[in-house]
């Protein structure tokens, strides 16, 4: 059974979270968002706002699910429920300091999932703040297992990149299989298989490197023949594309940095 939680924001990764909780057995919970008119399951009471929360209610963890260019005016009435739980944001770039800062003297977990959450297939690092007690290190361990896998580290700095490889991730890959969905009907073949042509590869390829203990360029290598087909295509592709990788990443981890206001 997963404790009593505060959830401030309720979008896409919201979503995610509370369904992978649910399925765990959540207890009595709270859902603030004021644009959210309906509650997402039974154990949830929404509230508009921090005065709609039922009097007495005490989480074991408030969860910061709020953009994080609303955290100024968000975060400031949530420091009553802080005290005495812990919080775990997962807006980006906010720092823990900045966080303690409109919070208070509380202990925070700040984090970074990805959206494959929707689906408990999501990445998730995280990192303890001063006062994270080992039970609420474990608490939120267990949180955010309920959509994937976790990882932690030590030092908040990485958290940036982090964002830009695994948060900001999933997009990259979007973008590749929309661009081979693309040139396939280029090439003339049909749109709808087209896409689950596109779609079925980038899956397929992803669960193989999950699946697989060698490196991806041993991957990659293994199915590129001397010559052939593949090794036409990635004459093409990287020619440009490791650099613009590279380039990509540098700029999702400075507009990391940025959103630390």
């Amino acid at each position: 059974m997963i404790p009593s939680v505060l959830l401030a924001g309720f979008g896409r990764m919201g979503s995610a979270m509370t369904a992978g909780w649910r399925e765990q057995g959540l207890a009595a919970s709270v859902a603030l968002d004021p644009a959210r008119p309906t509650a997402p399951g039974p154990e949830f009471t929404v509230a508009a706002s921090v005065a709609e929360i039922p009097p007495g209610f005490a989480p074991r963890a408030v969860i910061l699910a709020v953009k994080p260019q609303m955290a100024a005016a968000a975060l400031p009435p949530l420091a009553p429920y802080a005290r005495g739980a812990v919080t775990v944001s997962i807006m980006a770039g906010r720092t823990i300091a900045g966080i303690r800062a409109l919070l208070g003297d509380v202990p925070v977990v700040r984090a970074m999932p990805n959206t494959p959450a929707a689906i408990r297939q999501g990445m998730t690092v995280a990192c303890a703040g001063p006062g994270v007690s080992p039970e609420a290190r474990a608490l939120c361990t267990t949180l955010l297992e309920a959509i994937g896998t976790v990882a932690w580290v030590e030092d908040e700095a990485l958290l940036d990149p982090v964002t830009a490889v695994s948060g900001s991730g999933p997009a990259y890959v979007f973008l590749l299989a929309e661009e081979m969905e693309k040139a396939a009907v280029e090439q003339g073949i049909p749109p709808d298989l087209a896409r689950l042509l596109a779609r079925r590869t980038v899956a397929g390829a992803g669960a193989l490197l999950a699946a697989s203990e060698e490196d991806a360029a041993a991957l990659r290598i293994a199915v590129t023949s001397p010559g052939g087909t593949t090794a036409a295509a990635l004459g093409v592709l990287m020619a440009e594309w490791p650099g613009a990788v590279a380039r990509a990443i540098a700029a999702a981890t400075r507009r990391s940095r940025e959103l630390a206001g």
